[in-house]
Order: C-alpha cells, then structure tokens, then sequence
C-alpha cells in the first residue's frame, strides 16, 4: 500500500507545482489564473458560498466513455451534503481522443488547455472533470496497481474511465457506477482540501507513505479504515475490495473528514 500512495503523491502534486503558461482569458468570460493554482487551494470556495455560491461543472468526455448519469446524479447529491452551494449545473462536451495508450498528468494539463470552456466567473465556481479512454502512465498491471482518478491544480480532475471499466468487466461482484460514483467523490474530496492537502486537521488522521529517498512522508490520505478518503480507494484492487465487501455500498467520509470540511467552510 505504500507504494500505491507513492503513486498517488506524484499524481496530485506534480502539477500543482507547475508553471503551466495559460492564457488569462476565457471563452466564457472571467480569468484562467483563478482556476490554475494548486490542488487543494481553492477547499473553502468549493465548500461555502462566501465568494461563490453556485458551482458549475464541465464534464468532458471521449466518446464512448461519457459517465453513468446516475454517478453523476449522485456526486451532486454528494456536493449538496457537504457544502453550501446553492446551484449545481452539468456541462458535457464529447472531446476528441489523444490516442494515446497512456497518459501522464503533463499530457491531461495540456488536453485541458486544449477543451476546457468553463471558468470562474461572478458567483460561479466551475470544477474541469476529463474522463479519459487511456490509463495512467504510472499503472503496473503486473503489480494489480492501476489508479483509477487524480487531481491536478485547484478545480481539474481525471477519471481513468477506460480503467474503471476494465475493473467492473473483470467482476460480476462490482459495478461501474459504484466505482464512478467511489472515484468521483474521493477525488472531489481531495480538491476540499483533504487530507491535510488545504483543509487543516482538527485531529491528525491522515496516513504515511515512503518517497523515493525511503523517508516517511504524509500520504493525503485519510488512516481510518473504510473512510471515502482511504489510499486504497485511489487504486483499483482497494477500491475493488472495498466495495465487494460492501456489496457495492458507497463509503463514506469518516467523522475526522467532516470534521475537517465543516471546520472549513463546509456542512
């Protein structure tokens, strides 16, 4: 499991710390700055409605791996429960393929340059979600690791959609929107900051992980078992475990998680 939160840590930060040169302006007017700073950096916005009250998300796709709407349904029930936005609206786009057999987080930066229209403006925070038809890079089939989303910058997230089918194909035990929906909310909770990733701890809860140097470092993630925000949800054998002992059961945000989110902005 360490080196599953390994893979993960280069996942969330190594965009975060970029200098991706963006243009300032949007084609649906507002500022690109605001939605190009570092994952976790923008918790309290997408929490409370002190500055924006309404959220809007654009949904891109590749054809043929557009998400189940009952997933995204429920995410929205998800964002209702935990924050204090007054509207939530849905935009798809069908994009084009990369054609790539693989994707580094560099790439999926660039190919939202490339398709996202939706940016902040007035009362409106907009939140980019790719869904992608290729894998991560960092997969090691051999070693049952494949990841099956990450986040980048304060409002963009990847799906690995053509890896979430691939698990639910592989199991008559799980299903495709109960690792959609799994994925989407863990995702969603790392850009409101958790674990320790911009919304402070009330109590310490978030795990360890080793990096590349062998020093003990934390992982973002939460260490209460079966918590939504756990490290194995991140990846396909936990997020697979979990929900065939749950019997395709949702999991949930623990007590230290909310407590994190309310001390923040949240419900």
């Amino acid at each position: 499991m360490k080196n599953f939160s390994v893979l993960l840590l280069a996942a969330l930060f190594l965009i975060g710390c970029s200098n991706t040169d963006d243009s300032d302006s949007s084609e649906k007017g507002g500022s690109k700055t605001a939605n190009l700073q570092g994952s976790g950096d923008s918790a309290n916005d997408i929490l409370s409605n002190t500055k924006f009250s309404k959220l809007a998300l654009e949904i891109a796709y590749v054809e043929g791996f557009r998400p189940n709407e009952e997933s995204l349904s429920a995410f929205s029930d998800f964002i209702n429960d935990i924050s204090f936005k007054d509207e939530i609206t849905v935009t798809y786009k069908q994009v084009s393929s990369p054609n790539k057999e693989d994707l580094t987080i560099e790439e999926v930066a660039k190919l939202e340059t490339e398709n996202r229209t939706v940016y902040n403006s007035d009362d409106t925070l907009a939140i980019y979600i790719y869904f992608a038809d290729a894998p991560s890079n960092n997969d090691d089939i051999e070693k049952n690791s494949v990841t099956l989303g990450a986040v980048y910058r304060n409002t963009s997230m990847i799906i690995y959609e053509s890896t979430i089918k691939d698990l639910a194909a592989k199991s008559a035990l799980v299903s495709e929107k109960s690792i959609e929906t799994a994925t989407l909310q863990h995702e969603l909770g790392h850009l409101m900051g958790l674990v320790n990733l911009g919304s402070e701890m009330v109590h310490p809860h978030e795990g360890e992980a080793t990096n590349d140097d062998g020093e003990i470092i934390g992982s973002n993630h939460c260490n209460v078992d079966n918590c939504l925000m756990n490290a194995e949800l991140e990846f396909g054998a936990g997020m697979k475990k979990m929900l065939i002992a749950s019997k395709n059961g949702l999991p949930t945000l623990d007590a230290e998680c909310i407590a994190d989110l309310k001390a923040n902005g949240g419900r």
